[in-house]
């Protein structure tokens, strides 16, 4: 979670009112998911307990939520953008390296030491956290009265130019920095895999920055006495680089800077008025909320306290609120999110817990005994249980599978590449798992029983959990007919018969690779790995392998 540090003058001033404690500050900060970590003097080391509101990592975002639950002020906070002053053009050459590019200006700025402490803090956790340490969202924050319009982002060699990066008097080549610079040696690795370097410059060359890395010491850098500023956040897709401007350029406005617009040429050709202030919305059913938090409110009393969490809301029909939001948030994706601020606002300490209305017990449902019993026979078939995370990524499921990319549920996100989808197979983490032991002795039999996610635009989150069997044997003597033996085995245990077909799948060996039928449907497949697979995973020894939808199996038991 971010640790914020801020100082109690400056909160208190930009909230427009004192904490009349300590105790009361810490009532201000739990309205924004903060707990005080530490006290010195006037600064105050915040824990923020949500790695969603980049919004709220800063003393700004903090008060102007604050405000709202204060009531100085009520519902979405207004920021009016100015004209374009500049364009920015795009090089094609980044599309496969660092496509997307997000500016805007800032005008009027009043710096003091602490207001940009503050912008560099809150750069540096969008940085880290949000922007997955510069991979997904680098931002470069630069004077803009040094910068002649238009500007260009450009892919450049990596000994095409020179410049001094922030902190440094010598002029270098971008290979240079890479190599001298600490921020070269710590983010290098985004870029130097590429026959070109990002480079942001002005109509007359002038290196604004080299994003992901390092701003320019001469444009590049602002103090006190500066007070225009540009904007530049680059990254790899435009909901990110998108949002994380916005959060920059109203945390300036609220230390009394105006905001004006950006002309982007993007990569596609395709012309941005930036920033885009414009509101988000989603639509709510009152009831589902009363129903979730246990709380009798009327819709009027919801309307009010999403204001109070800086939301425009208002009753559309009979049962139906509309919620507007700034776009600096994208963490709202369902309308549990909306149902989570009414909650706060309400004050979670004031929801009083209710007496449990019925008298039962619990048991294990017929999935958990079901999923008990196959745990004991593969367990007889002299397998050991490992237990994999559902947490994976593309290149684990499709590319290394030699499988054919399908729809999976992805994170928005993900704390690291190696995290960015959810499983809707299980037998690739096996594989995986068989590549990570590669030191242990063979043969290695090993099985898991556990959930998938699939999509299923039906269902109310669009996704169903589903619970597979995976089985995989390496061994020398690994073969189709030992696993199918286990299947067959497996199957009349139950008291099933499966009938097989002859199936063609990239992970497997063709013509040693069969369906599984049920009762004239598909609910597995097993077989001999491919070579090629086995060849991604480094594997040397023959695998073979099934894997078994449970859910069907329960139709018929």
């Amino acid at each position: 979670m971010p640790t914020v540090e801020i100082s109690r003058k400056d909160l208190e001033k930009l909230v427009g009112r004192k904490a009349s404690s300590m105790e009361g500050l810490e009532e201000w900060l739990m309205w924004v998911k903060g707990e005080i970590d530490d006290v010195d003097g006037d600064t105050i080391k915040v824990d923020v307990k949500d790695t969603n509101r980049p919004d709220l990592w800063s003393v700004e975002g903090m008060a102007r939520e604050i405000r709202g639950h204060l009531k100085i002020e009520g519902g979405l906070p207004h920021y009016t953008v100015g004209e374009a002053l500049t364009e920015v053009f795009v090089d094609k050459k980044l599309k496969d390296i660092r496509p997307v590019i997000g500016c805007a200006i800032v005008k009027n700025v009043k710096f003091d030491d602490e207001s940009i402490r503050q912008l560099m803090q809150l750069q540096e956790k969008i940085h880290h956290t949000f922007g997955r340490k510069r991979e997904y969202v680098a931002i470069g924050v630069s004077n803009f009265d040094k910068i002649k319009p238009p500007i260009f982002y450009k892919a450049v060699k990596p000994d095409e130019l020179k410049f001094p990066p922030l902190g440094f008097e010598e002029e270098m080549t971008p290979a240079e920095i890479l190599e001298k610079h600490p921020k070269g040696q710590e983010y290098g690795h985004l870029v130097e895999m590429f026959k070109r370097y990002p480079i942001i410059v002005d109509s007359k060359k002038e290196v604004i920055s080299m994003p992901p890395i390092i701003n320019s010491n001469t444009i590049g850098r602002i103090d006190e006495n500066t007070r225009n500023v540009f904007i530049d956040v680059t990254g790899l897709r435009e909901e990110d680089v998108f949002t994380a401007l916005n959060v920059m350029v109203t945390v300036l406005a609220d230390r009394g800077g105006e905001i004006y617009g950006v002309v982007v040429h993007d990569v596609n050709g395709k012309k941005l008025v930036l920033p885009d202030l414009t509101p988000k919305s989603v639509e709510v059913e009152s009831e589902k909320i009363r129903r979730i938090l246990g709380i009798e409110i009327s819709d009027h009393e919801i309307v009010e306290l999403l204001k109070d969490a800086r939301y425009d809301a208002e009753v559309v029909k009979d049962g139906v609120i509309v919620a507007k939001y700034l776009p600096t948030r994208n963490d709202i994706l369902h309308w549990r999110d909306v149902a989570e601020d009414v909650a706060i606002s309400f004050g979670y300490n004031d929801i009083l817990p209710a007496e449990l209305a019925v008298s039962t017990h619990g048991e294990l449902s017929r999935r958990e005994l079901l999923s008990d019993k196959i745990r004991e026979l593969m367990l007889g078939y002299e397998l050991q249980e490992v237990m994999t995370f559902t947490l994976t990524n593309k290149e684990v499921l499709f590319t290394k599978m030699n499988r054919k990319e399908e729809d999976v549920v992805e994170i928005a996100n993900p704390v690291s590449s190696s995290w960015t989808t959810i499983r809707n197979t299980i037998l690739p983490c096996l594989m995986e798992f068989l590549a990570r032991n590669k030191h242990v002795e063979y043969p290695q039999r090993i099985f898991e029983v556990g959930d998938v996610v699939e999509i299923d635009e039906k269902a109310e989150t669009a996704t169903r959990t589903k619970r597979h069997l995976a089985i995989a044997i390496a061994s020398s003597t690994a073969s189709f007919t030992e696993i199918k033996e286990i299947v067959e085995s497996f199957a009349k245990q139950l008291g099933l018969k499966f009938e097989y077909e002859e199936e063609k799948d990239g992970a497997f060996i063709e013509g040693r690779c069969a369906r599984i039928m049920l009762g004239n449907k598909k609910i597995g497949v097993m077989g001999e790995i491919n070579p090629a697979v086995l060849n991604n995973w480094e594997l040397e020894m023959p695998v073979a392998a099934a894997e078994i939808e449970l859910e069907e199996i329960m139709k018929h038991l």
